[in-house]
């Protein structure tokens, strides 16, 4: 019975293989658009950042077994600045 890893690595390999035959500019502008709306969009915006930080810790998880700890802490960080940005737009003053 295989692991969860291997169960999500495994349904993940062909959303990988997609974005991988992309541009390597495509995925970043899209992320970088999502977040710049999501932060700009009152009301419903953060749904656009959840989707990202979701994207951005499914990355994570993926490639933790073959990062390095110090792209691990700054991926971490990342993640937890977008989850951040995420609940300050959620649940404003």
């Amino acid at each position: 019975m295989p692991s969860l890893r291997e169960s999500l690595e495994s349904a993940s390999a062909p959303l990988l293989r997609t974005i991988a035959s992309l541009p390597r500019a495509v995925p970043f502008l899209v992320v970088l658009a999502l977040m710049v709306a999501g932060a700009l969009i009152p009301g419903w915006g953060w749904v656009l950042l959840a989707l990202v930080t979701l994207f951005l810790a499914w990355l994570l998880v993926l490639g933790w077994p073959r990062l390095a700890t110090q792209e691990r802490l700054m991926r971490v960080a990342v993640v937890a600045l977008a989850l951040a940005i995420t609940i300050t737009q959620a649940i404003p003053r």
